[in-house]
């Protein structure tokens, strides 16, 4: 490794051709990710970002590293004008480029940071036990609205099972008709030329 400057440019230079992705289905692996984006740019490399807080089946985030900083602004585009759709879930897919905020920066020399228990006496012990009921209260907010949302989702993909189930219904009497000759019949009695493939 090098300097930590050399460090953090290097950071920067990475995060400008890294995409953030948002919404995934829990079913989508890196080799679907690669495979749906490897359509229209040259992933290196995916990496999924863990919820240790949430339950399994609520929706995931990747950071997907591209070959071109080009390429990142390009795949956040299409899938910020199209509905992006993997695993064929009704989830659509927000994409963003990545920026040194999300992240932790590469330590800097000199630095030393310590963590110990607080005792209760402690003029902070109060501040930390505020803080972590507020981080209790925000976890369980978080868990409701996106149990909301997976409870949407169920929804809109019963829904568009159900139209799909229709579309198909509708497209196998079409074909039956062809077939059986009904057609031909339909057009002798109104007097209509059938037209020959």
């Amino acid at each position: 490794m090098g300097t930590p400057k050399e460090e953090y440019n290097a950071l920067e230079e990475k995060l400008k051709r890294t995409v953030f992705l948002d919404n995934l289905s829990p079913q989508v692996t890196a080799a679907v990710l690669k495979s749906a984006l490897g359509q229209f740019v040259n992933v290196i490399e995916v990496q999924f970002i863990p919820n240790y807080l949430g339950p399994s089946n609520i929706p995931r985030c990747a950071l997907v590293e591209l070959e071109t900083v080009k390429q990142a602004r390009s795949i956040v585009e299409e899938m910020t004008n199209y509905p992006f759709m993997m695993s064929g879930m009704p989830r659509p897919v927000r994409a963003r480029i990545t920026h040194k905020d999300m992240f932790d920066r590469p330590k800097k020399s000199g630095l030393d940071v310590r963590c110990r228990w607080a005792d209760p006496k402690d003029p902070y012990f109060e501040v930390a036990t505020k803080e972590k009921d507020l981080i209790k209260k925000h976890e369980v907010e978080a868990y409701l609205l996106l149990k909301l949302e997976l409870e949407e989702e169920e929804k809109l993909l019963k829904h568009q099972y159900e139209v799909l189930q229709a579309n198909y219904k509708k497209f196998e009497m079409i074909d039956s008709v062809v077939v059986d000759k009904t057609l031909t019949c339909l057009a002798s009695r109104y007097g209509m030329r059938m037209k020959d493939d």
